[in-house]
Order: structure tokens, then sequence, then C-alpha cells
């Protein structure tokens, strides 16, 4: 079993998007993007770096798709909002 194997990355994209469910948060949807994104890659023959550099992209990618899924969706309802003016401020 080698890392250079993308089924085994897109297997562990959709057990980290099962993880997502149990513990809520776009973090593990974020990764598991990211790891799916690294498998397709592996895949189609579109990586050629090691194993190192492909943890690096995997770590950039997971916290671009993070912020992209908090921009997209917006912030929790439970979490509380701060007011920043009063509507009586000049």
């Amino acid at each position: 079993m080698s890392w250079a194997n993308g089924w085994i990355w897109i297997i562990a994209a959709l057990i980290l998007a099962a993880v997502e469910l149990a513990l809520p948060g776009w973090f593990f949807l974020g990764l598991a993007g990211a790891v799916l994104l690294m498998g397709l890659a592996l895949l189609l023959g579109l990586w050629p770096g090691g194993l190192p550099m492909a943890l690096v992209v995997t770590a950039v990618l997971t916290g671009v798709i993070w912020l992209a899924l908090r921009r997209i969706f917006g912030k929790n309802r439970g979490e509380v909002r701060r007011w920043t003016r009063d509507i009586n401020d000049n």
C-alpha cells in the first residue's frame, strides 16, 4: 500500500466527511475536500511531487476550502454576535 495510490486518499476523504457528521464545524469537511482533490490529482497523474509536498499542499487546500465554506455558509446560529457600533452613534 503506497501513499501515491489515489484511491487511498479518496477513501480517507470519505471517512473525514463522515467524521464531519459527528463533529460539525466545517474543518473536517474542508480537510475531506482537500484530501479528495489530492486523491484525484494522484489518480489522474497530475501530481509529480513526493509525500511531504503533498501533505503541505493538502494543508494549504484545507485552509482555503475551510475559509470558503465559512464565507459561503456563514457563522453558526448558536454563535454570539458582537455589536461593534450602536444605532445611536453619530
